[in-house]
């Protein structure tokens, strides 16, 4: 396990330029354990959570705008605890993506924009098989000009998936139509051991940095989603407890907050099966999530 701890860090030197600081955040969904939507105190819960985890973790991604009143409840919670968000905008559906930018454009104008980290247009379209490159491409191009309109233009705008799509050559337009890339990789789902799951993280890492620079260099590789299960089924060598959860934090997630923009998955899933969620019904952590 030590041993993966030295050649990570030149790996995510090479993905990210200097920076005195990164952003540090969680997944969360607009809903509740019980399937209702988030209020604004819910989400202000969220917040105040993740602010007082070891480490101090003040953004958070969310995947949908419109969606549960994603941002018209989130965002007020975010501006009064200064809390940063990677927003989502779905795209699926014309009258669902149209519904999405519609409620970015009104949390602009209601609440500025120095909420905004940046947009993530879509979440795992291209490894679904949701739509292909040059839709998702002009989708991307669509929400940077609705926000260049807006007086935002500074705003990045780029997308979420997995590592098998961005290597995928058929998906280079969508590389170049993003401002940043967001890079999902969850060894557990590929059946690896939590002890070979630290090797695989890297090499999966390092794939899509290679797949960016080979398309569009200089474009930043953020970390938006990885995670290892406290509960649910084996998959392959992939076991699921608190300690291996624990034992993939304190490797990948304590390198990554170095050198990275990070968006750990999730916050908190208690429900779900497999759960990836590091605080449980209580909110407190179900592992120690300090790092050196």
């Amino acid at each position: 396990m030590h041993s993966f701890l030295v050649p990570i860090i030149p790996l995510l030197l090479s993905i990210a330029t200097p920076s005195a600081a990164f952003w540090k955040g969680f997944n969360l969904g607009a809903n509740l354990p019980s399937g209702a939507c988030k209020t604004t105190q819910d989400w202000a819960r969220d917040f105040s959570t993740l602010q007082s985890l070891p480490g101090y973790f003040s953004s958070a991604r969310l995947f949908a705008s419109s969606d549960c009143d994603t941002l018209a409840s989130a965002v007020p919670a975010a501006v009064s605890s200064g809390t940063t968000l990677l927003v989502g905008v779905w795209t699926e559906n014309n009258a669902h993506y149209e519904a999405e930018k519609a409620a970015l454009v009104k949390a602009i104008q209601q609440h500025g924009t120095d909420w905004i980290i940046a947009v993530s247009v879509g979440s795992e379209d291209l490894y679904r098989g949701d739509t292909d490159a040059a839709t998702l491409a002009r989708q991307i191009k669509e929400v940077k000009t609705l926000l260049c309109n807006l007086g935002s233009c500074d705003i990045e705008v780029g997308h979420v998936d997995t590592w098998t799509a961005w290597i995928d050559p058929k998906n280079e337009d969508v590389i170049r139509a993003c401002d940043f890339v967001g890079h999902d990789g969850y060894p557990y789902w590929e059946g690896a051991s939590v002890q070979q799951g630290l090797d695989a993280f890297r090499q999966n890492l390092a794939k899509t940095r290679s797949a960016v620079d080979r398309v569009k260099p200089g474009v930043w590789v953020w970390l938006a989603e990885t995670g290892w299960p406290v509960t649910g089924n084996q998959v392959g060598l992939a076991t699921t407890s608190s300690q291996n959860a624990e034992a993939y934090w304190k490797s990948v997630a304590c390198e990554a907050f170095q050198g990275l923009h990070t968006f750990w998955y999730s916050l908190q899933d208690y429900t779900s099966s497999p759960s990836f969620g590091v605080v449980g019904q209580d909110f407190k952590p179900l592992y120690s999530l300090s790092c050196p």
